[in-house]
């Protein structure tokens, strides 16, 4: 196996830990129209920018069970607040590669961003 294949193997493995310790907060979104109520958004807004049709969306809002990559989507952009068009593979690939082989430079520099 290559340097890069290993090096996304790692990131993947550790992004697998990341989200089974992130999930345990998230399983459910308990009202997905107080999230999209608070930031301002009309159905068709909040719902397109993760790829559901404003009427999905409308049913999840009324209750229908939202399947798991939605609600992680949700989390990600309305939650967490990450614009997903702004991230690129090879951006993911460096900050794992960063993480692991330079520590404490990435904890450093990770809680630089957090104080911006």
């Amino acid at each position: 196996m290559g340097t890069k294949n290993r090096s996304f193997s790692l990131f993947f493995c550790k992004l697998y830990d990341i989200r089974k310790k992130r999930m345990k907060l998230f399983k459910k979104i308990p009202n997905p129209r107080e999230i999209r109520q608070k930031l301002g958004l009309n159905q068709q807004e909040f719902w397109n920018k993760v790829g559901v049709t404003q009427s999905g969306g409308s049913r999840y809002e009324s209750g229908r069970e939202i399947p798991k990559a939605v609600r992680e989507l949700v989390r990600l952009v309305h939650i967490d607040r990450i614009d997903l068009t702004k991230i690129k593979r090879d951006d993911l690939i460096v900050a794992a590669m960063l993480k692991a082989q330079y520590p404490d430079l990435y904890k450093s520099l990770k809680k630089s961003a957090k104080l911006k």
